[in-house]
């Protein structure tokens, strides 16, 4: 787990740089409120609504960001204003969380602003609940929060931002459907009776800090699109809590709230939360749960007795989020797979098309821009199937036709670059072959995505003579390999040898 995290391929640095930024930008808003005369829960409320603007926005467009940044406040701060409100009604008061959180998780059909509304308004109200806001303070909360997301834009967009010297990233936008065929909407449902579970379970639990469970329920939801995906983030929140809590009966609890450590371990975790997302969930837990036991420091409530309490709600609200999919409008493995596998396999033809067209001599074509789209769909199968490749899965089988899976597309799309770098090259000749073993990929490929009984029979080895043509062999062998993990045995549906594994 140590080596995923900091042995991981960084290219550009990107990650550093987020961290590093995230540091800065949530070090500075702190800082603001403490010189305008905010109190410790106006701090601690600034400091995370600075966190959420540098790390939940993520539009494909600086432009994109910042109109999203400017959008937080707009909706955090009437959802404050409620759940300060309410605050002495608990039925009107949890019945209005569920509600943010079914409208929170289903505004993600909008793509990565409202995903990240969604984030803000959730968390706005959590915060309520963790600092038990009253009316009297919603105006100083309102400056926190205002003075902490203009803090952290002007750092972000002002003092570095390093993505304008980056290409636009290219997000493939998510299956779509209409009605409970759209996944955002059942995830809107199933989320909202996860919450619903974590918040009566919660409760009973301690009439205190339930709002554990209906965070750790809501957290698990969130970059998930299958029962599968948020069976396995449920149980690495859990790992990550229970790690982060023995970190934290060794750190956080000797330190008791000083302020000049605890700001300097607070610091260190911001880090690790922003450096480790993008490639391990369980270690942003345990960076999430230190930090929070260290806030809790701060505050003078930090005590054994309440890390003992923040597994058990985050358990709750663990079983609460596992029980929705299984139980609720269930998504399975299978049928995300299915759409990002067929998406992907589709941008491979289109790749090759590219390619092949600007070999010929066309000035329009340009297979780069597909295959960046191609890197983002094999990222989200790779998502898709973590389940069935996790090392807890014991259906040893299908764990290894599933790893099958993956490294055959991760062939394909080794060969679509190289191809892609020979088309680039002014000099490259056009072989009269290409057109022929082009046509041969692209019926490999709709043989794979609509079930026809056409068989994929790669060409018989030999070295080829121009090196474009070579991969376009390699890529007709990697389709016809692909062949037997996702085909369907004699009589039964394509697919269903991959769909099983669910």
């Amino acid at each position: 787990m140590l080596k995923r995290v900091f042995v991981a391929p960084d290219p550009g640095r990107i990650r550093l740089r987020f961290a590093a930024r995230a540091v800065l930008g949530i070090g500075l808003a702190v800082a603001v409120c403490g010189l305008t005369g905010q109190s410790l829960a106006g701090a601690v409320t600034g400091g995370l609504a600075a966190l959420l603007a540098l790390f939940t926005v993520t539009d494909a467009t600086v432009r994109g960001q910042a109109v999203t940044t400017g959008l937080l406040p707009c909706v955090g701060l009437p959802v404050l204003a409620a759940a300060a409100e309410l605050h002495a009604h608990p039925v009107a008061r949890d019945l209005t969380f569920l509600a943010v959180v079914g409208a929170g998780v289903y505004a993600r059909r909008w793509g990565p602003r409202g995903h990240s509304l969604g984030v803000f308004a959730f968390m706005t109200f959590f915060v309520a609940q963790f600092l038990h806001a009253t009316t009297a303070q919603l105006p100083a909360l309102y400056a926190a929060v205002a003075l902490s997301v203009l803090t952290a834009a002007a750092v972000r967009f002002g003092l570095w931002c390093y993505e304008r010297r980056l290409p636009p990233p290219a997000v493939p936008a998510p299956p779509t459907g209409r009605g409970l065929a759209r996944v955002t909407t059942r995830q809107a449902v199933q989320a909202t009776a996860g919450a619903g579970f974590a918040l009566v379970v919660g409760q009973l639990v301690s009439g205190e800090r339930w709002y554990w469970a209906v965070g750790a329920t809501w957290w698990i939801f969130v970059n998930t699109a299958s029962r599968g995906e948020t069976v396995v983030r449920g149980f690495r929140r859990v790992l990550g809590t229970v790690l982060g809590i023995a970190l934290g009966l060794l750190v956080a609890v000797p330190v008791q709230g000083a302020p000049v450590p605890t700001a300097i371990l607070v610091a260190a975790c911001v880090f690790l939360i922003f450096y480790s997302a993008a490639v391990s969930y369980t270690w942003m837990m345990l960076s999430v749960t230190l930090m929070a036991e260290l806030l809790y420091g701060l505050l003078g409530v930090l005590n054994p007795g309440l890390l003992a309490l923040r597994f058990a709600e985050t358990g709750v609200g663990a079983l609460g989020a596992v029980l929705a999919v299984l139980l609720v409008l269930p998504v399975t493995t299978h049928t995300t797979t299915d759409a990002w596998i067929q998406r992907a396999l589709r941008c491979v033809r289109t790749c090759t098309a590219e390619a092949a067209a600007r070999l010929a001599g066309s000035g329009r074509a340009d297979p780069a821009e597909r295959i960046t789209e191609l890197e983002q769909l094999l990222g989200r199968v790779r998502l898709s199937v973590a389940p069935l490749v996790h090392p807890l899965n014991p259906m040893l089988g299908r764990k290894r036709r599933a790893r099958r899976v993956l490294a055959l597309l991760d062939d394909c799309a080794h060969e679509i670059r190289g191809l892609a770098t020979v088309a680039a090259d002014p000099q490259a000749s056009h072989d009269s072959r290409l057109a022929a073993a082009c046509r041969r990929v692209e019926t490999a490929v709709e043989a794979l995505t609509y079930g026809e009984t056409l068989p994929l029979t790669a060409t018989a080895a030999g070295p080829p003579p121009e090196p474009a043509l070579a991969h376009l062999l390699g890529l007709e062998r990697a389709l016809a390999e692909l062949a037997e993990p996702l085909r369907a045995r004699s009589g039964m549906p394509r697919w269903n040898r991959l769909g099983t594994l669910v």
